[in-house]
């Protein structure tokens, strides 16, 4: 079901459909479809009765951008009456006492929650291959990933199973899947969009963000779950996004900057040319295309991976065996009940991942790692600060390559890591990002790119976002689906 917010608020306003009928259809695609691409954790099963209560607000008057428009959650942003697991086994079946910051907005704008969505383990991974329930795939091709660690939510909106969703970006994880599944994602300016509620990775870094086909419809849910919070400390005061003057096509006047660093050896060729493409639009359109190179690349994914594992290893210390989640059946002492809690109920590259930080903050080593690492990540500020003194955004790739093939990235985890090397640097300095699709390859796989922005231009990169999608139809494409797994998965799953 291949519909945009928008498209559904003008049905609903024009009585052409109801929430409860909107939702009710989404469920049935679910059932239909999810069966193959495993969008989802976790089914809201009252969601038609919610959309119900939706449709009698509407009556009554409500209005807003979301009214009776349903929604897919990522599965580490907590929901009171829906579990929230991390798509680990650690927290398999945990149910939150109390709702996201986000969330509650989300209630109060009318939107309706279809379900939580599937994602790497803790948001550790690029793939949704980490998870503990089981791998998501592509809806372009379900033979590859839709990318991570919010694939789930990419999954669901692509395959027509969610509108819109909500994904968390620690280090590309909206932006990616959006690459990899045709959609646009916005990553927003950290402390733009509260963290309360949101099970955390790396707590300086993570941020909650929209997915959807379009940017119009990205716009309307930050516009939504953006503000400040009194419940979250990291929330930043006096933000409230306004995109309506910023949904138009006059890019006049504004200046972006290319990183030819960016476009160089390692970057797949087809990716090359979709960027070089539409740089091209964005000319024609009235904006002035600008060469430089950007400082410090080289030094973003090891500095990313230290400091995001090393914040990974503090927080998920929390995890014991005793206050909730996972609790072993037998062991001897409490030192063996931290032990095999966490043995048992963590994956594998979430084990990794906390080995890599504890070692980084451990006694001779925190100064060689961890304080080196805050260091590059003031000379990363530094570098792009001197950019967006010249350029009103920055354009580059989202991702070295097109969706992988599974078990590709499993095989050979630094290769994932540096998968990452053009969306880290984002999240390490706080800054606000774009991502949309601006191509194909020669085996169908959507190609995306992304759009930086100093600190709160959210507004400004939807302008340049909204432009370049009225002249081009990327974004409006869509892949045929599958309602039961093809011969090579079968065979796949056999070997398994």
């Amino acid at each position: 079901m291949q519909q945009t917010a928008k498209e559904l608020k003008a049905a609903l306003a024009q009585g052409k459909t109801t929430a409860a009928a909107a939702t009710a259809a989404y469920l049935e695609e679910i059932s239909k479809y999810d069966g193959v691409y495993h969008a989802y954790n976790s089914i809201n099963t009252a969601a038609v009765e919610d959309a119900a209560r939706v449709d009698e607000r509407l009556a009554e008057g409500l209005t807003g951008l979301l009214a009776g428009v349903p929604i897919a959650i990522k599965d580490n942003i907590a929901t009171e009456n829906l579990p929230t697991t991390c798509s680990s086994r650690i927290l398999e079946g945990f149910m939150s006492p109390y709702n996201a910051t986000v969330i509650e907005k989300l209630a109060e704008a009318g939107a309706v929650i279809l379900g939580k969505a599937n994602m790497d383990e803790f948001a550790m991974g690029s793939t949704t291959e980490t998870s503990y329930t089981g791998i998501t795939r592509n809806p372009w091709d379900e033979n590859r990933v839709p990318g991570g660690s919010s694939g789930g939510s990419a999954a669901a909106v692509a395959a027509g199973l969610a509108p819109v969703a909500l994904g968390s970006d620690t280090g590309g994880s909206i932006r990616q899947p959006c690459a990899y599944c045709g959609l646009t994602g916005i990553k927003p300016t950290y402390g733009a969009v509260s963290r309360y509620g949101l099970l955390a990775y790396g707590s300086s870094l993570d941020q909650i963000g929209p997915i959807a086909h379009n940017v119009e419809d990205c716009a309307a849910v930050l516009s939504v779950i953006a503000g400040y919070d009194e419940k979250d400390s990291t929330s930043a005061e006096g933000v409230q996004f306004d995109f309506a003057a910023a949904l138009n096509d006059d890019l006049r006047g504004k200046k972006i900057g290319l990183p030819t660093n960016y476009l160089g050896e390692g970057l797949n060729p087809e990716i090359r040319a979709a960027i070089l493409a539409a740089c091209e639009k964005f000319t024609e359109l009235g904006a002035e295309i600008e060469e430089f190179e950007m400082p410090m690349m080289e030094y973003a994914v090891p500095a990313y991976y230290i400091i995001a594992s090393a914040e990974a290893s503090s927080n998920l210390q929390r995890y014991d065996g005793i206050k909730y989640g996972y609790h072993p059946e037998s062991f001897t002492d409490l030192e063996d009940l931290y032990l095999t809690t966490r043995s048992e109920g963590f994956g594998f590259e979430v084990k990794r991942r906390i080995m890599l930080g504890t070692f980084a903050l451990s006694s001779g080593y925190y100064d060689a790692y961890y304080q080196k690492a805050l260091k590059v990540r003031t000379l990363i500020r530094q570098a792009f600060d001197a950019a967006f003194a010249k350029y009103d955004a920055i354009i580059s790739p989202v991702a070295p390559t097109t969706a992988p093939r599974l078990g590709e990235s499993l095989s050979d985890p630094l290769a994932m890591y540096l998968s990452d090397i053009y969306t880290v640097s984002v999240n390490l300095i706080g800054i606000p990002a774009i991502a949309l699709p601006c191509g194909f390859d020669s085996e169908n796989m959507p190609i995306g790119m992304q759009l930086l922005g100093k600190a709160m231009s959210e507004e400004t990169l939807v302008n340049l976002g909204y432009a370049y999608q009225q002249h081009t139809d990327w974004h409006l494409r869509t892949p045929e689906l599958k309602t039961e797994l093809n011969t090579e998965i079968e065979m796949q799953k056999e070997a398994e």
